[in-house]
């Protein structure tokens, strides 16, 4: 086996190797995307307790005396409602 078999035989499994990690990747960030989904749109269907208010409703009426975790709560339902 000469050099140039050697090289050209190097340069095929590098090719392929970048083509397979690549695929890979591509593979997984399209997975990860797609479990993102499902997992937002079981998570818009908002858990609505018997009295009609959601969970982060009572969390800000129970945490009244902290305002800081009222106003992270506030700021999270905010940004879910813009998503």
């Amino acid at each position: 086996m000469t050099i140039t078999e050697m090289l050209e035989q190097s340069a095929v499994l590098t090719v392929l190797g970048v083509g397979v990690v690549f695929s890979f990747l591509t593979l997984l960030i399209i997975c990860i995307s797609l479990v993102g989904k499902v997992f937002y749109a079981l998570e818009s269907r908002k858990n609505v307790n018997s009295h009609g208010r959601t969970t982060a409703d009572i969390a800000v009426k129970k945490d009244e005396n902290n305002p800081h975790i009222a106003a992270i709560i506030a700021a999270v339902n905010e940004y879910r409602k813009s998503c």
